[in-house]
C-alpha cells in the first residue's frame, strides 16, 4: 500500500499538509507571544530582593506594632511596666551582652570593644548622665536611638526585652 501511495504521490502531499497543519499554530503563537506578551515561568533573577546591606523600609507613619503601642510620641517618657525582678534582670543582662555591652562596656562605662573606634565615646552608663534619666527616657533611647551616634534597637528588641534592658541598666548604676 506505502508503495502504491508513493507511486501516485499521495504519502507526499500528505507529509506536506501535516507539516504545514502543525507549522500554522508555531507560527501564530511566536506572533501572539509578541502581541500579549505572555509571562514565562519566572527565575529567582526576576524577583524583587534586597542587596546585602541595604536598610529595611521605614514603618509606616502611624502604624502599630504587633506587640502594641510601646509609647507615644510626644505623651512624656512611658512608665516602667516591667518589675526589676531577677527574671527580668537575667534576661537584661543577656540581651545587654548582646546588644549594648560591644559599645557600652561589660559593665556600663562606655569603654566596650568598639568603642575607641567610634569617632565619639558611647555614653557612660553608670555615670550622672544616665542614672538621673527616668525608666521611660531610657527606653525611648534605647527605643530611637541617637542620631549619628547609636543605633535604634526597635527591630531587634521587642517591648518587653527593652523594659529588661532597662531594669539591667539601673542595676548597673548602682
Amino acid at each position: 500500500m506505502i508503495q502504491r501511495m508513493l507511486k501516485t504521490g499521495l504519502l507526499k502531499r500528505v507529509m506536506i499538509t501535516l507539516t504545514l497543519m502543525a507549522a500554522l499554530p508555531a507560527i501564530g503563537l511566536l506572533i501572539t507571544y509578541e502581541v500579549i506578551k505572555v509571562d514565562w515561568i519566572s527565575t529567582m533573577e526576576v524577583q524583587a530582593s534586597f542587596r546585602p546591606m541595604e536598610a529595611p523600609l521605614p514603618v509606616p507613619e502611624g502604624s502599630i506594632p504587633i506587640e502594641g503601642v510601646a509609647y507615644v510620641a510626644g505623651e512624656g517618657a512611658p512608665e516602667n511596666p516591667v518589675a526589676a525582678d531577677s527574671a527580668s534582670l537575667e534576661r537584661g543582662k543577656l540581651l545587654y551582652d548582646i546588644n549594648c555591652a560591644l559599645c557600652h562596656g561589660v559593665i556600663g562605662q562606655g569603654n566596650g570593644q568598639v568603642a575607641e573606634k567610634l569617632r565619639r565615646q558611647p555614653a557612660d552608663l553608670t555615670g550622672a548622665n544616665v542614672t538621673t534619666l527616668s525608666d521611660g527616657d531610657i527606653f525611648i533611647i534605647i527605643t530611637d536611638g541617637v542620631q549619628n551616634l547609636m543605633p535604634a534597637l526597635r527591630e531587634n528588641l521587642d517591648v518587653r526585652d527593652r523594659w529588661d534592658v532597662v531594669n539591667y541598666v539601673r542595676r548597673l548604676g548602682r
